[in-house]
């Protein structure tokens, strides 16, 4: 249930992002039924063809993922960086569109990387803060290169840090996103990540199909690591190629059933991205949304 000052704090973001009457009722409603609980269900736009130089296209993308019944929304920086300079109109859509602007991602080839950190550069990382912040994001999201040495993860791990006290500075979360690499490397990568950064600075988002890809037990990592966890992606493969989740091997009810034994708290994010490029759209996220729905309202 929703309290009077849950309703007021509503109101007041209406009223500030202009957003209409109908999309405040929608946030009221989806408090109501559990879309505000502990687990929240949100979709990442990487399953969209997005053209950053027509702003529509993205919020054509937002209000797909509004009518499926998600309640929230990552994305990564490039579809939004023509808009950093004049942040105000997309700012107020993206409010409009009635969806939490759960984080703003970078992940860019290991080539551009910092060298050192393996991370990306701190002259790209500052400016999407900054134009992450502008535009009503809730955190700042990374993805880094694989790490080949204990060196490499130590400097990683000051990297993180650094960024995390940057993004905190601004009044943003952060949170490192893992790939497969991680939980198949050879000095114990993953591990010392959670271990050894600053949990101050510093959260994860669980890309759980990366990691069930990877070798890991996702419901025993859950279980390990959730206090650091604030987001999971969820994703689904068969025969080592990603298909729509609830189509493929991951384990989504039990991992759905760990995080509620867990009483965890955060977002889980379907990503329906393909690494050939294919961009399915509502071909491959509705299928999607049901199995991910379907397995945390159980």
């Amino acid at each position: 249930m929703i309290n009077r000052r849950e309703i007021l704090g509503a109101l007041a973001a209406a009223a500030v992002s202009g957003a209409p009457a109908s999309v405040l009722a929608r946030q009221l409603a989806a408090q109501a039924t559990g879309h505000g609980s502990a687990i929240q269900l949100g979709a990442q736009t990487n399953a969209w063809a997005i053209d950053p130089k027509n702003p529509d296209s993205f919020f054509a993308v937002l209000g797909q993922i509004r009518q499926l019944g998600y309640a929230g929304f990552e994305t990564g920086f490039f579809n939004l960086i023509d808009q950093f300079g004049s942040p105000d109109e997309a700012r107020r859509r993206i409010a409009a569109s009635g969806l939490a602007f759960v984080g703003i991602h970078i992940a860019i080839p290991f080539a551009k990387c910092d060298p050192e950190t393996h991370l990306p550069p701190v002259s790209l990382y500052e400016r999407v803060t900054h134009g992450g912040k502008a535009l009503g994001a809730q955190r700042l999201i990374f993805s880094g290169a694989p790490s080949i040495t204990v060196a490499d993860v130590d400097k990683k791990i000051e990297g993180l840090n650094a960024a995390g006290k940057f993004a905190h500075s601004l009044g943003l979360g952060f949170a490192y996103h893992n790939h497969w690499w991680e939980f198949q490397s050879k000095v114990g990568e993953v591990e010392a990540l959670y271990a050894n950064t600053d949990p101050a600075a510093v959260s994860f988002l669980l890309d759980a199909g990366h990691a069930y890809r990877g070798g890991a037990d996702v419901p025993a990592f859950l279980r390990k690591h959730s206090s650091r966890i604030v987001a999971l992606h969820v994703r689904d493969y068969k025969d080592g190629k990603q298909v729509p989740l609830g189509s493929g091997n991951f384990p989504l009810a039990t991992v759905a059933e760990t995080l509620k034994a867990l009483k965890w708290q955060g977002w889980a994010l379907n990503e329906e991205e393909r690494e050939d490029g294919t961009k399915g759209g509502l071909t491959v996220i509705e299928p999607a949304y049901k199995a991910l729905r379907g397995a945390f309202s159980a």
